[in-house]
């Protein structure tokens, strides 16, 4: 079975999983960390190159302040336990969004984590946090006229690829499977430019509830899309070798 090269995430439901078993939402959130590990474990053991999860968007700073202080303390911890294991898988940590928003002395985590880990090759974990495409968007415009007023760029040169080149993801392939938990079926700003041509695939189960059963299960129905591109499905379609056909 073909796997994604980029594996997107939206990781919805953990607050109605906590309100469902009538527990604080932080429960909630500390049990979708432990669906993060198991999912990350698993795919990096499936030889799955990036993956990349929306842990925090740019519109949850609107939530209450204990639930956002509560989250930040969480992403810290996360961090610091984390270190030794995607050291030892040989992941590496990326971080897309505005990360200046962030309490200082998780951005220090944050920044050490990363650094700690760039050398390593197995697979890119991106941690979208303080993340929204449409300011990704702007942020990408802005550097993009910079370079044009300041005569680097002529305006008949910006392509696809140069404006790509000033996105958060620059370093990192366009996703071409995205999973969102929790029965919601929308994007909710996240890599609005890099998921053109992305499968999607949505889900009833709440995030602490997406196990490594459920991660194969959208991993199988991504086996079973075909990716046509504008094209027809006959353009795509690989002719089936006959018996004896040697490769030329």
């Amino acid at each position: 079975m073909s796997y994604p090269q980029h594996l997107a995430i939206i990781m919805d439901g953990n607050g109605r999983w906590a309100e469902q078993r009538r527990l604080p939402r932080i429960a909630g959130h500390r049990r979708g960390v432990e669906t993060v590990q198991e999912i990350v474990k698993e795919c990096r053991s499936l030889g799955i190159p990036h993956l990349t999860l929306y842990a925090f968007s740019s519109e949850n700073w609107g939530r209450p302040h204990d639930e956002v202080g509560a989250l930040m303390e969480l992403l810290g911890l996360f961090l610091k336990r984390e270190l030794q294991t995607m050291l030892a898988n040989d992941i590496r940590l990326k971080v897309i969004g505005e990360v200046g928003r962030l309490p200082g002395k998780v951005r220090e985590i944050l920044e050490q984590t990363v650094s700690r880990t760039a050398a390593n090759s197995g697979m890119v974990l991106t941690l979208a946090l303080s993340y929204g495409a449409r300011n990704e968007l702007l942020r990408a415009v802005r550097d993009v006229a910079e370079e044009v007023r300041a005569g680097r760029v002529e305006p008949e040169a910006i392509d696809e690829s140069c404006f790509a080149g000033h996105l958060d993801t620059a370093e990192l392939p366009d996703p071409d499977f995205l999973i969102r938990t929790s029965g919601e079926m929308r994007i909710s700003n996240f890599l609005l430019w890099q998921l053109a041509y992305a499968e999607l695939y949505f889900t009833e189960a709440l995030w602490p509830d997406f196990s490594s059963r459920e991660l194969h299960r959208a991993l199988e129905e991504f086996g079973r899309r075909q990716r046509r591109f504008g094209l027809t499905g006959a353009q795509v379609q690989k002719p089936a070798r006959r018996q004896g056909e040697k490769n030329h």
